[in-house]
């Protein structure tokens, strides 16, 4: 198992920038290929974006290609997803997610965090 923290997550205005950390312990993290997803109220879990374990290959949702880059820091165990063009439909709870293996754009992940909160306005 592995422990992930979310950490900056705030309230910014349409066209501004955020950048999520996801911090990880108990476990080596580049053994983990590493996501980012988010929900909205009344809506399911969504695929945002993710990293191969080596951070060789990311990929996007098209909702947010272009704007959202993923990131891997492996020394320091972290994973990052900087947001810039925010747009009010990018309000959410965002959650990082860890997974042994190949990395996939689906929910099949074994290890989540608690979530931190995005809002946008507009």
């Amino acid at each position: 198992q592995v422990q992930l923290v979310e950490s900056g997550g705030g309230l910014v205005q349409a066209g501004g920038s955020l950048r999520l950390s996801c911090a990880a312990s108990g476990r080596t993290l580049s053994d983990y290929a590493m996501g980012w997803f988010r929900q909205a109220p009344g809506k399911e879990r969504e695929f945002v974006a993710a990293i191969s374990r080596t951070g060789g290959m990311t990929y996007y949702a098209d909702s947010v290609k272009g704007r959202f880059t993923i990131s891997r820091d492996n020394a320091k165990i972290t994973v990052y997803l900087q947001m810039n063009s925010l747009k009010p439909e990018d309000t959410a709870v965002y959650y990082c997610a860890a997974r042994r293996g190949i990395v996939v754009v689906t929910t099949s992940y074994d290890n989540w965090g608690q979530g931190t909160q995005v809002t946008v306005s507009s």
